[in-house]
Parts: structure tokens; sequence; C-alpha cells
């Protein structure tokens, strides 16, 4: 099978593509390696070193023999996009690619406009080039758990039945998004949802929660091969960032109380949970929706987690509650669902002592390249 990892060169898309090409598809990249452009606008840089996406593949086709096509461009570019699919000529689509970060989006309006546009018109060219040549092309998009926001009743995997005047339907489950990029998260939806039902296109949306770690089985194989892990305001995402904070001693930045109960998972499991998708496609027609996570944590729980497995190694971790930067419920109800890919055959990674081992190791390897000025939130969701 001939599968395009659209994003292919970010943090999830990059060891998925790995992943895939490991488990034996064959495997194309797409991306117009903008992260690596942000990263250089806001003076920011992951904490790993990341080769030039030329080299890694080239590293890839050392270590294991196997070659990964890359396409350089942008997906809001239709011409491009739909010559790089006749090319390629895809059996499934893993679209990563978009700007996936909450603070970037509301940093002011031109970063607002951006995301919503580069998120929404580039899934909706993909749709396009599967609807005008690429019919029977599996679309497994990543989603987000952000799109739901924090409902005071249990969130369903995608849709909810309600009883209401008597009657009882089947619905999409309601969207309480919490910034521009999560509202271009249910756009996505929405169109992509929409193209299935009118065009008969087959989808899967994988409402993903929080990835940690860096490791996979091959990443690992190779320090050119190696994964980003951010730590900024904008980019890092929460325990990944606190790994860091705790490796150079700079207290832990949890958010106002730090009761946000999120859904979190290993990024060994997101690459299996993409390959389930694609070994197990939607029908035709078919806009299927799976919740990927595998545990609920709250942030000051993260938090507490971090800084006792800091003590065992040493190190001297505090935490600080920072004004809240967000407008967000700190404190609230939260219980989602998850049986779809348990039902398919993931066998989750839980978050261990061994894992947030590694991880401050990793952490304290490079930290070295840590810039103390991008640790703090500097984006505020607020009125000014």
């Amino acid at each position: 099978m001939k599968v395009l990892v659209i994003g292919g060169d970010g943090y999830c898309g990059w060891a998925t593509a790995l992943h895939l090409s490991k488990k034996g598809y064959e495997v194309g990249i797409l991306d117009n390696l903008s992260r690596r452009h942000w990263d250089l606008k806001l003076g920011a840089d992951t904490l790993t070193p990341i080769n030039s996406i030329q080299k890694r593949i080239q590293c890839w086709k050392d270590l294991t023999g196997k070659t990964i096509d890359l396409f350089i461009g942008d997906i809001t570019d239709y011409t491009f996009l739909s010559s790089s699919f006749h090319q390629f000529e895809p059996d499934a689509i893993v679209h990563f690619g978009e700007q996936r970060s909450a603070p970037y989006s509301m940093i002011d309006r031109e970063h607002s406009v951006f995301t919503q546009v580069n998120n929404v018109v580039g899934t909706l060219n993909i749709l396009y080039c599967i609807k005008e040549d690429f019919p029977n092309c599996h679309l497994v998009k990543l989603g987000t758990m952000g799109e739901y926001g924090t409902p005071n009743i249990d969130i369903e995997e995608g849709y909810i039945t309600i009883e209401h005047n008597g009657r009882t339907d089947t619905l999409p489950y309601p969207k309480q998004p919490g910034s521009f990029y999560h509202l271009s998260k249910v756009h996505d939806s929405h169109n992509i949802q929409f193209a299935c039902k009118i065009w008969g296109l087959r989808a899967t949306d994988l409402n993903q929660g929080v990835v940690y770690g860096v490791l996979t089985e091959e990443t690992g194989m190779d320090e050119v091969l190696i994964n980003r892990l951010d730590y900024d305001g904008v980019f890092g995402t929460a325990l990944n960032r606190f790994c860091i904070q705790a490796a150079i001693g700079h207290p832990l930045t949890v958010y106002g109380t730090g009761g946000q109960t999120r859904s979190f998972l290993d990024i060994r499991d997101t690459v299996r949970c993409i390959e389930l998708a694609i070994k197990n496609p939607a029908d035709i027609g078919q806009f299927r929706v799976f919740n990927q996570f595998t545990e609920l944590f709250s942030i000051k729980d993260l938090a507490l987690m971090v800084q006792k497995a800091g003590s065992a190694i040493g190190l001297n971790v505090e935490i600080n509650n920072l004004e809240n930067p967000r407008v967000e419920a700190e404190e609230h109800y939260f219980n989602a669902k998850n049986t779809k890919l348990l039902d398919l055959g993931l066998n989750p990674h839980y978050l261990s002592d061994s894992l947030l081992d590694s991880l401050l190791n990793f952490a304290t390897k490079y930290k070295g390249r840590v810039d103390k000025k991008q640790i703090l939130p500097t984006v505020s969701w607020r009125r000014k």
C-alpha cells in the first residue's frame, strides 16, 4: 500500500513516516518545511538537533534500504498538490500538514488568519484531490481532542445519540474549541464529514490527545533520525515541556490551578494508531471518528509526577503556578471515551516512572541547547 504522509517533516509526521516504512508500506512525505521556518521567526529551536529532511531520508535508506519519496511544497497550492498526488498515486493519505499550536494561532490577527487559511484550505484541497482523481483513497486526518472542549457530560467518539421532544437521533458531538487553532480543526471535521456524505469519500478523523515522548523504535536507530522535542511557550506541550524544565532547574510552569484535565498518549502509540486506521479503512461514504489517547491527567498531576521522577534521579524540581494566559476552565469534569482503537488492537504504552526517567535523562543530555528566554508563555488569549 502506498501512503502519503502530509506534514511528514514534523513531530508526529516524521515518526509515522518511518514507522510505516519499517512496516513495509511504500511511503511518501509531502511537506513545505514551514515548521522549521516558524522556529526561526519565533527565535526558538527544538531541544534536539534536527537534520535536513533530505539527510534524514538518506540516513533511513542507508540503514534500512527503504526509500521514502519527498515532495516539497504547500498544500494550499492546488496545482502542486494535485501534481504530487498523480506522481505518487496514494492508496491512503495521512494528513498532519497543519499549523498545530493553539498559542501560535492566538498571537495576533495575522497568525489567527494564517492558521485558519492554512489548515482549512489545505484540507479542502486534499478533499478535492481525492474526489477528482483518487476516490478510493482513504484519508486519515489528525484532529484533536481539543475540538470537544470540556463539556459537563461524557465525551463520546465523534457522535452522540440524543432524545429531544420525544424523537431520537445520532448527531455529531457538540464542539467547544478553545482557540483559533482548535476552531480550524472543527472546520476541517465538518468539511471532511460533508465530503464523505456528498462525494462518497472515506475518512477517519483521529481526535488526538497531547502527545509526549521523543523516541520510537525507528527514530532511535540513529541520531540523524531523531525527532524534534519542543519546550518553548508556543509549541511546547505540557509533559515534554515539564521534563525539559526539570532538567535545567527551571520551575515547572503550571497555568492557573493546574486542574485542567486533558488526554495524553505516547508518541509510540500515535504511530501505531495511524497504522491501525490505515489497515482497517473506513467504508465508502463513512466519516469515522476515533478518540486517540490512552490516559487522562490533570496538569498539576503531571507536574507532581515529573517532580517525583526528577527527585528520584537527583533533580531539585519546583512547581510554579503562573497566571493562566489562556481562557479556559481550570477545574472541570472531563471523561472521554476511547474504545475504538483499543478494539482494533492498540496495546497502549502507559505513562510510567521508567518513561519519565527516560524523558528526563533525554532532556538532560541536550539541556545545553535550551534557551531559557523561550520557556515562559508570551501569548495571551485575553483582550489587551
